[in-house]
C-alpha cells in the first residue's frame, strides 16, 4: 500500500502554457471531437473551473478533454494544480479513478427534469450541459420513452407523479416563436432535402425529424393563460397542456406510449409480425 500524501494539490493553482503539458501515451479515456466541442463551449461559458492536474514533469493525470477543449479555443495558457511526489502506482491509479469515480454517480431522475425545465426556460443553452438533442428531448417531455422509464404504465405516471397545473396569467404574453426551438429539425430536415434518397424515405425522415422541436412548456403554460377558449381547447388537444388525466389519455397524449409499452411484450411483436399486421390500431 502506498504511503499516503500529505500535500494537497488543489491548495495551489497555477496558470502553465499548454506546451508545458505532456498528454499521458495510456490514457484510457477517449474524447471525441463532439465532447470536446460542448467542454470547449462549457469553458467560453464560464471559464475553467477546474484545473488540471499533472505531475512535476508536466505529464497529464487529469484533464486531458480539458487540454485538448483549451486547444480547440486556442488559450496559451491553462490553470494547472501540481501533484508532488506522487508514486507511478498513484498517479496510474487516479488517472482511472478520477473518471470512474464519477461514472459510479447517478441522478435523481426528478429533480433532473425539473432543474432542466427551469434551465430550458432561461436564456442559458440547455446544451451547455452536456446532454445530447435525443436526451435533452426526453427530459423536456418529448420522448415517449420518457413516460414509461420506471413506471409500469402511462397512466401509473399520472396517477403518482404528476399535479395537474393550474394556468393562470403570471406575467407577459410570449412570443409564438419562443415557445419552441426547431433548429435541430431544421438542420436534420436540410441534410434530409440535400441527400441523395427516394422520395418516399425523405417524406418519412421529414416527420421523425419533427421530433427532435423542443417545446418550452413553462412558456407554453403562460401563453396558454392568456388565448381564448378556442385557442386552448387546440392547445389542449394537442398535448401542449394538460388540464386533468382522463382527457388526456382521450387526446392520445397517452395512448401512444400505452401502445408503444404493449409492442414491447416479446409474444405481441411477433404475434404481430407473424400476422403481417404492422397497421394494427
Amino acid at each position: 500500500m502506498a504511503k499516503r500524501n500529505k500535500q494537497n494539490p488543489a491548495d495551489r493553482v497555477e496558470q502553465w502554457p499548454i506546451e508545458k503539458l505532456i498528454p499521458y501515451a495510456r490514457n484510457t479515456r477517449t474524447h471525441s471531437p463532439e465532447q470536446v466541442a460542448q467542454i470547449a463551449a462549457s469553458v467560453r461559458e464560464w471559464g475553467f473551473t477546474t484545473a488540471i492536474l499533472v505531475d512535476e514533469d508536466g505529464s497529464i493525470i487529469a484533464g486531458h478533454g480539458r487540454l485538448s477543449a483549451a486547444m480547440k479555443l486556442g488559450l496559451k495558457h491553462v490553470p494547472v494544480v501540481v501533484a508532488k511526489g506522487w508514486t507511478e502506482a498513484q498517479k496510474r491509479t487516479y488517472r482511472i479513478a478520477d473518471n470512474k469515480l464519477a461514472l459510479n454517480a447517478g441522478w435523481d431522475q426528478e429533480t433532473l427534469i425539473q432543474e432542466m425545465l427551469d434551465i430550458n426556460d432561461s436564456d442559458i443553452d440547455p446544451k451547455l450541459t452536456g446532454f445530447d438533442d435525443e436526451s435533452l428531448a426526453e427530459l423536456l417531455g418529448q420522448g415517449d420513452d420518457l413516460l414509461n422509464d420506471g413506471y409500469e404504465t402511462a397512466d401509473d405516471l399520472y396517477n403518482k407523479k404528476m399535479r395537474i397545473p393550474i394556468y393562470q396569467i403570471t406575467g407577459e404574453k410570449p412570443k409564438v416563436n419562443d415557445l419552441y426551438d426547431k433548429t435541430k429539425t431544421l438542420e436534420l430536415i436540410d441534410k434530409i432535402n440535400n441527400a441523395d434518397i427516394p422520395p418516399d424515405i425523405a417524406e418519412f425522415l421529414r416527420e421523425a425529424a419533427t421530433r427532435h422541436t423542443i417545446f418550452h412548456f413553462r412558456r407554453i403554460a403562460e401563453f396558454y393563460a392568456h388565448c381564448n377558449q378556442q385557442v386552448q381547447d387546440l392547445f389542449e388537444q394537442s398535448a401542449m397542456v394538460i388540464i386533468d388525466f382522463d382527457k388526456a389519455i382521450e387526446n392520445g397524449f397517452v395512448n401512444l406510449t400505452k401502445r408503444l409499452a404493449d409492442l414491447s411484450s416479446e409474444e405481441e411483436y411477433y404475434d404481430d409480425y407473424e400476422d403481417g399486421d404492422d397497421d394494427k390500431e
